[in-house]
């Protein structure tokens, strides 16, 4: 065991010089350094044992090297002779060994200061570790206490005993203690690491939200830059509303979370956004159309929907309650009537400090019947909508797995096995682990789910969360202190059923953020150029199609539509008051000449007295002027300032008339004349007006009698002719068109023709008679036709006598109107004449004068006050139309919008990615 913590310390402190030497400047300590080396040393020579350094020499052994005894020498003399200076060989001899001292001497010095100088240089280049203690395990540092780092010998010595006593007392514990030990101790150091490094990420949090609000309050007086997850979100968002009509398919990432119905889907979303964000019901499907979730770092904590500029603050109580009632609503919106749930997204950004950066999208959950009160085919269309998000090849699929249910029960993993059978891009959570752990009786269940034997589907990796107690008024750090607590004394992780890196929330949300950047970074230059030859496509098809026409997408055509209309409307204001007039004055009198002709005209005239004719015409014209003419008058001006409008819309412009723009003039014409109102007060005052002209019959010049005969025959001439066809139709054809056309009468009009034969030759006898048939005249004219066989019935004789007293009446009329021409001598002169009375031709004049007036009184109105308000309302409608993207989706259609559409489209999309492509290198 000793070998194995000298081993440990080695290579941490090894590791640490690889990975820090370039950096470090401090050192470590030299004893350090030296156990190292000795333990390196020691497990490469395991044989060879740690010894205690000799002890240095002492002084008098020293000395007795360098001045060793001399022998005593005898002195003869030589043979040859005496040579004195052959004695002094021991002083030469005493003289080399001090030489040799001199050396030692010298190397001893020299190579000792040649060490120092080189551990000096080693020293500098090692790292001090002291700043990653909380890293190393406490084993490493336990070894300081555990070795007095004094000299080298006695270090060695303390070692190699502590060492020998360290194995005698591993020895003696069994294999199972010691695993059993090794494991305690490894969950102990695992969940102290992983405090530290949640105290730390906590910190790190709270200095960028520091550094996050100094940007926000411009304290470095910089532009901040649009953040690399709300760029990726709107290409997501852009790319949403794009249709793939030239199969470019939407295959950017984004973690697609799918579950069973009460899984705990949305309590996993919401810890990874560290917010109580979604409505939440017990049992009852609260997520019924897909929400897409965009999270990244902001200085606040903060939600906001893409077409809205409310901030939620989701650090108040009272902004979660309003931000889920609002998330509620709009899907209460999104779904269609019949429906239960909606294909269409609703897209949410959060934003706050510490959050990981991702796209999440939660989709409705997997239901396994359709309950009452969802529609029939509820459970295909959340099949349809989850396989639609799961299809994409490069999306991350968050399984989300009910631990608390048996496995069996399990729908979405067979859904996810389909989409996914390699397991390449699914990570699998299992939720509720604690009411599992409770439940279950084989815990070794849960570890095969996590293990991934349980399931056939395969996974990128495999998480075990708990998500709150079940109630939903617990805040997020709540949540997370209980399961923090719970894993801390779980079983699982005690007997290493589950690993420490498997568990937890916030572990699930850094290993789902880092696999999808990762996918992101592997697929969105791929997209990119998928979209690159989409553009080129389109604007091939575009010069093609539409060489001379600039590439207008719906916005742009609408603002040229409205500048049209516009123009059509200003030119109301530029129509001649004499055309107005003549418009108007036409469509009035067509309006109002059957009720003078036969409510006022034909009864007065009838009377065959001149006295009576006037007072009758008098009564009648003021009863009219009362009820209905300025009525009349105003609707025959408001239709005409209609048909001028309408003609001014649609008429073609010759070359510059485009008919894209047809179906959007009609919208706007027929909403700006619902929302037109005439004014009211212009009733009142026309009256007047009409009462005072019709009350004038004093004819001033010759000019305007011709004019009021003409206007008189005119009238009398159509009513004549209407006569004609309507007695034609009676009686059938004449023997002419018999003959000509092969037509035939029927058995009534057969009827009618020999009872009209019998009343004209009534009229030839007295043609003074009044229009009303006496009883004995009728019995005359059925006795008369029965004797000829004709069978009749006095209704059908009284109807007849109408139309053929009529014919007789307006010829005698118009043959009066020509005697009257010379008549305008005597009226001027009031002569009295009961030859020639021509009283009818002042009541024509009379009314000929009041159109006159009534339509310049008009024309007055519309050009000064109708015509303004109606342009008011245009603009007005436009502006309503411009601010409703389905109604001008409605209203300009056709190939060439499409086009221009999706060439639009695919231009943001390049543009957008080519950006994020260059941001997200730039963060590399």
């Amino acid at each position: 065991m000793w070998r194995l913590r000298r081993a440990a310390v080695a290579c941490e402190v090894c590791q640490s010089l690889v990975n820090h030497s370039s950096g470090m400047k401090r050192s470590l300590p030299l004893q350090k350094l030296h156990l190292v080396s000795r333990s390196i040393y020691h497990l490469h020579h395991p044989s060879l044992k740690l010894q205690r350094p000799q002890p240095r020499a002492s002084f008098q052994h020293f000395s007795s090297l360098t001045n060793p005894p001399l022998r005593k020498l005898k002195l003869s003399p030589i043979k040859y002779g005496y040579q004195p200076h052959r004695n002094f060989w021991p002083a030469r001899l005493a003289a080399r060994l001090l030489k040799l001292r001199y050396l030692i001497l010298g190397s001893a010095v020299g190579g000792g200061y040649t060490a120092k100088k080189t551990f000096d240089q080693w020293k500098d280049m090692i790292p001090d570790l002291s700043d990653y203690k909380w890293i190393v395990p406490d084993i490493v540092w336990e070894i300081d206490e555990y070795i007095d780092w004094g000299s080298p010998g006695e270090t060695a010595f303390r070692a190699t005993d502590h060492g020998s006593e360290g194995d005698k007392h591993y020895r003696k514990v069994s294999d199972k203690e010691k695993i059993d030990q090794l494991q305690e101790e490894l969950l102990h150091t695992q969940l102290k690491y992983q405090r530290i490094l949640e105290r730390l990420e906590k910190e790190n949090k709270e200095l960028r939200k520091l550094v996050l609000q100094k940007d926000d309050k411009g304290i470095h007086h910089r532009k901040l830059k649009k953040s690399l997850i709300d760029m990726y979100s709107e290409v997501l968002d852009v790319l949403s509303d794009y249709d793939a009509s030239y199969n470019t398919q939407d295959h950017l990432p984004r973690v697609v979370v799918v579950g069973d119905q009460s899984a705990g889907k949305t309590s996993v979303l919401e810890m990874i956004a560290q917010a109580r964000i979604f409505p939440r019901g017990s049992g009852e499907m609260m997520t019924r159309s897909p929400v897409k979730v965009t999270l990244s770092e902001g200085p606040h904590h903060v939600a906001l929907f893409k077409d809205s500029s409310r901030e939620f603050d989701l650090t108040k109580e009272e902004d979660l309650a309003a931000l889920r009632h609002e998330i509620e609503l709009r899907m209460r919106k999104n779904v269609k009537e019949g429906c239960t749930v909606s294909p269409e997204t609703i897209s949410l950004n959060v934003k706050g400090p510490g959050l990981q950066r991702m796209v999440l999208v939660d989709l409705p959950g997997v239901i396994s019947t359709v309950t009452s009160g969802m529609a029939p085919d509820t459970k295909e269309t959340i099949f349809s909508i989850s396989k639609a998000y799961m299809q994409n090849p490069n999306a991350i699929i968050l399984c989300i797995q009910d631990g608390s249910v048996d496995a069996e029960r399990s729908i979405v993993t067979d859904l996810v096995s389909q989409m996914d059978p390699h397991g390449r891009r699914t990570i699998f959570v299992l939720t509720k682990v604690d009411l599992a752990e409770k439940n279950v009786a084989s815990p070794s269940r849960i570890q095969q789910i996590i293990e991934g034997k349980l399931f056939p589907m395969k996974a990128l990796g495999y998480f075990a969360v708990v998500t709150g107690k079940g109630n939903s008024s617990e805040s997020i750090e709540a949540i997370r202190e209980y399961e923090e607590e719970f894993f801390q004394n779980s079983k699982l992780l005690k007997t290493s059923m589950l690993k420490a890196h498997q568990v937890t929330t916030r572990n699930l949300s850094l290993a789902v953020s880092d696999c999808f950047w990762k996918m992101v970074r592997e697929s969105v230059e791929q997209q990119a150029d998928s979209f690159k030859a989409t553009r080129f496509n389109l604007e091939t098809e575009w010069k093609n199609n539409y060489p001379r026409l600039r590439e207008l997408d719906r916005n742009e055509l609408f603002e040229k539509a409205k500048n049209e209309i516009l123009d059509e409307v200003i030119s109301l204001s530029q129509v001649t008051p004499k055309h107005w007039e003549e418009i108007l004055q036409q469509s009035l009198w067509e309006r109002v000449s059957t009720h003078v002709i036969e409510n006022i005209y034909l009864p007065a005239a009838q009377t065959m007295n001149s006295g009576t004719f006037n007072t009758t015409v008098d009564i009648k014209l003021k009863q009219w002027t009362d009820k209905q003419l300025p009525n009349k008058a105003v609707e025959v001006a408001w239709e005409t300032l209609q048909e001028e409008f309408s003609r001014f819309m649609t008429e073609p412009k010759g070359k510059e008339h485009d008919d894209i723009f047809d179906k959007l003039k009609e919208a706007v014409k027929e909403e700006s004349i619902k929302r037109h109102k005439w004014n009211d007060f212009a009733e009142d005052s026309l009256r007047v007006i009409q009462h005072n002209a019709l009350e004038d019959r004093s004819i001033s010049d010759k000019q305007q009698w011709d004019a009021a005969i003409s206007f008189m025959e005119e009238a009398l001439q159509a009513r004549l002719q209407d006569t004609e066809n309507a007695i034609e139709n009676m009686v059938g054809p004449d023997w002419k068109k018999r003959w000509l056309y092969w037509k035939n009468r029927t058995q009534e009009q057969c009827v009618h023709n020999e009872t009209k034969n019998e009343l004209e030759k009534m009229l030839k006898c007295n043609e003074e008679h009044p229009a009303y048939l006496a009883s004995d005249e009728i019995t005359t004219v059925r006795k008369n036709l029965e004797s000829r066989g004709v069978a009749v019935d006095p209704s059908l004789i009284k109807d007849t006598w109408h139309q053929v007293y009529r014919r007789h009446f307006l010829k005698s009329a118009l043959n009066h109107c020509n005697l009257c021409r010379r008549g305008f001598y005597y009226y001027q002169r009031h002569f009295v004449d009961s030859e020639l009375e021509c009283n009818d031709v002042v009541l024509f004049w009379r009314i000929q004068r009041m159109l006159a007036i009534t339509a310049n009184t008009l024309r007055q109105q519309l050009t000064n006050t109708e015509v303004r308000r109606l342009e008011k309302n245009v603009k007005e409608v436009l502006e309503d139309f411009a601010e409703d993207s389905e109604k001008k989706v409605k209203l300009l259609t056709g190939k060439r919008v499409q086009l221009a559409e999706d060439l639009k489209k695919v231009r943001e999309i390049q543009e957008k990615l080519d950006a994020f492509i260059e941001a997200l290198h730039q963060e590399k």
